[in-house]
């Protein structure tokens, strides 16, 4: 079992369990059965891989920086790894780390230590199945711990919808990958900030139509050549003029002749680049969800204004409003007592003669 879980050191500086090459800086221990993290790598490693291990747990000191100053390479992927401590990545020349295909539940805004860190890539890809985790990660991007970062994948997540300004601390990235997740609608992402951005990998979504805002913030990253919307669930109904329009003037989307409608039937199949506006047949506005929000709005308010104005008539006539309730409260009883006065006679013989007589 000792064996098992950190290995034991072989002449050399080698863990038992591990394949290591000095003049190559490399260090495999794959598929070793490893539940911890071997104490004893050698400090000449700079690439590292950690793979196919029933490892649960990256705990704080996982890799002591002051034993592995020249980490620069760690891969964890296909593991079991479920929580990531604090401190636990913490290495001052990490530039590279790899924990796809592990089911993490847990990940530490302070994984990578206080003072940030130089990581430039970073994959996970199948990794982020719970949404805590993915809330963690976004606090982590967003710290500016990782403002270095250059390449992030994201990939293969079964991701709905990103955390609102998760990249806006990400200014050195080139290259992000969001692609074979189940995103239905980018209006709550910001890529402002990101003029470094080259490519965007937005494939196998379930993306119906980008509105003109998330298009806008496309027009104005200079360097972003290389977007990828292939196998999306396109609708094609007024709304997605701008997208069409964008598409015909742009030289941004990769294979964009390949776009086709996903819905509604009539349309399925058909080529975005070759829809037009007879096709659509548009009659009301594109975004007539945010206009009836608007007009319920301006509703409300006007109906709020007349209530308004209506106590305050009522306030400022209120003394002959209530004598206007007494001459009515008076004149209701004056008719009332006149048939009272009338059933008194009709029920008495002698004063229904009497009443003819004096009518006589």
């Amino acid at each position: 079992p000792v064996l098992l879980g950190c290995g034991s050191a072989q002449p050399g500086g080698c863990p038992a369990l591990c394949e290591c090459s000095e003049p190559a800086k490399t260090v495999k221990c794959v598929n070793r059965n490893l539940t911890a993290v071997p104490p004893d790598l050698p400090p000449y490693v700079r690439s590292l891989f950690i793979t196919g291990n029933p490892l649960t747990d990256l705990p704080a000191g996982a890799f002591p920086a002051q034993r592995l100053p020249d980490l620069a390479s760690l891969n964890l992927s296909g593991n079991y790894l479920r929580t990531v401590e604090a401190g636990a990545l913490a290495l001052p020349a990490l530039r590279q780390l790899d924990l796809s295909g592990n089911a993490l539940v847990s990940f530490s805004p302070q994984a990578f230590g206080e003072g940030g860190s130089p990581l430039e890539e970073l994959a996970l890809r199948g990794a982020l199945r719970d949404q805590g985790v993915l809330l963690s990660l976004a606090a982590l991007l967003q710290s500016g711990a990782l403002r270095n970062l250059s390449r992030l994948e994201l990939a293969d997540n079964g991701l709905l919808l990103l955390p609102a300004g998760m990249f806006t601390a990400l200014p050195a990235l080139r290259q992000l990958d969001l692609s074979n997740n189940s995103l239905v609608g980018l209006r709550n992402v910001s890529f402002q900030g990101l003029g470094q951005l080259q490519s965007l990998n937005l494939s196998d979504n379930s993306l119906g139509v980008l509105w003109n805002s998330t298009l806008a913030q496309f027009r104005s990253l200079p360097a972003l050549r290389h977007i990828v919307l292939g196998h999306n669930t396109w609708v094609c109904d007024c709304a997605i003029e701008d997208l069409v329009a964008w598409l015909k003037e742009s030289d941004q989307v990769e294979g964009k002749e390949a776009l086709t409608c996903a819905s509604p039937d009539k349309m399925l199949g058909k080529a975005l680049l070759k829809i037009n506006g007879s096709d659509l047949n548009c009659s009301v506005p594109t975004d007539l969800p945010s206009q009836l929000q608007t007009s319920y709005v301006f509703l409300g308010i006007v109906l709020a204004l007349i209530g308004a104005i209506f106590l305050l008539v009522l306030y400022l006539n209120r003394k002959g409003i209530k004598k206007w309730m007494h001459n009515i409260r008076d004149a209701c009883r004056d008719h009332m007592e006149g048939y009272h006065y009338r059933y008194e006679i009709n029920a008495d013989p002698r004063l229904t003669n009497l009443s003819s007589n004096s009518d006589v």
